[in-house]
């Protein structure tokens, strides 16, 4: 699997557990994003026939190219919930060995297999030999700084057959806390022959361009960054191109909240799509003046027309006809 390739591209959605489901990951590939991910899913789940994490593997054809993240501590579960993955039909399977909250962590999987190099193995060993499709990892840098065993981990991972890696710059202890160290994913880059893909700090445009220049990588996944706007990408292709990017006009975000909206009533049904866009509306208008007033009937939410009425109280109601961004 080449990055550099028109299939991939450059420029990632990372899989945001609970945010990057299929209308949002959708909004995303409309404005910019190349290559989205699936929210985690558990190989546990896929492989005991739970709802929910089926749930988890729907995704629309103009999401392509996708991965779909999975997560264990099993090689033998990991390897049939990877067979599971290939009949739907994604383009690649990602090992998660990266999450750091503590309900993964406390089962052995996400960032505790950075601390059991044997198990992590075994399982990227399985997963490979069990799919067709391309297999890639996620990683931190390591447990804590006492444990920063990233590169070993990287080597290891290549070894067996992992074709690409996403390293996100920060051990599990600082979390999402501090400064992501981009210099030791410059490291994982100089010491494997294998794509390399930035994950960390992403927050701004210009910020891309400083992670290739810094770090040699094939390709950047924004995360937080893209909290509330989607269009993120969209800017940084321009800024990639040199060229200038306006941040859009208020009947513009009115727009995108309106079809990513959509998308989801037609993903979920009205009732539980408004509930699940609750945290995407708090993010779109939150640099809206006087939104703050409204954030209680925000969290309430539970038909279009409560959104949409909240909507025409943020940004007025005379915005039927307006450009795409």
């Amino acid at each position: 699997m080449k990055l550099n390739s028109t299939e991939l591209g450059k420029v990632f959605l990372a899989p945001l557990s609970g945010v990057a489901d299929s209308p949002f990951r959708r909004i995303c590939k409309r404005l910019g994003a190349e290559t989205v991910y699936s929210e985690m899913v558990s190989c546990e789940g896929l492989t005991r026939q739970n709802r929910l994490s089926f749930e988890i593997l729907r995704f629309h054809e103009e999401e392509h190219p996708i991965g779909i993240q999975i997560f264990g501590n099993d090689p033998g579960r990991m390897a049939e919930a990877a067979r599971i993955v290939e009949a739907t039909h994604a383009d690649f399977i990602d090992l998660n060995m990266a999450c750091p909250t503590r309900k993964i962590v406390a089962h052995g999987a996400g960032c505790a297999l950075m601390l059991q190099p044997e198990t992590a193995r075994a399982i990227a060993k399985a997963v490979v030999r069990a799919t067709s499709l391309p297999v890639t990892a996620k990683l931190r840098l390591g447990w804590d700084e006492d444990n920063i065993n990233v590169i070993e981990f990287a080597r290891m991972l290549e070894d067996v057959g992992i074709k690409a890696l996403g390293i996100h710059g920060r051990t599990r202890k600082q979390g999402f806390k501090g400064r992501a160290a981009w210099e030791r994913i410059a490291e994982v880059k100089a010491n494997v022959s294998i794509p390399v893909i930035l994950s960390g700090d992403v927050r701004e445009a210009s910020d891309v361009a400083s992670a290739f220049e810094k770090t040699g990588c094939d390709a950047v996944m924004v995360a937080r960054g893209v909290y509330g706007r989607p269009w993120i990408f969209r800017a940084i292709h321009r800024h990639l191109e040199g060229k200038p990017f306006n941040e859009p006009a208020p009947e513009q975000i009115y727009k995108i909240i309106l079809d990513h909206l959509d998308m989801a009533i037609e993903h979920y049904g009205q009732s539980l799509a408004a509930i699940r866009f609750r945290k995407h509306l708090l993010w779109y208008t939150r640099a809206m003046p006087g939104v703050v007033a409204l954030r209680p009937m925000m969290s309430r939410v539970r038909t279009r027309t409560d959104v949409v009425s909240l909507l025409e109280k943020i940004f007025g109601k005379n915005l039927s006809d307006v450009r795409d961004l």
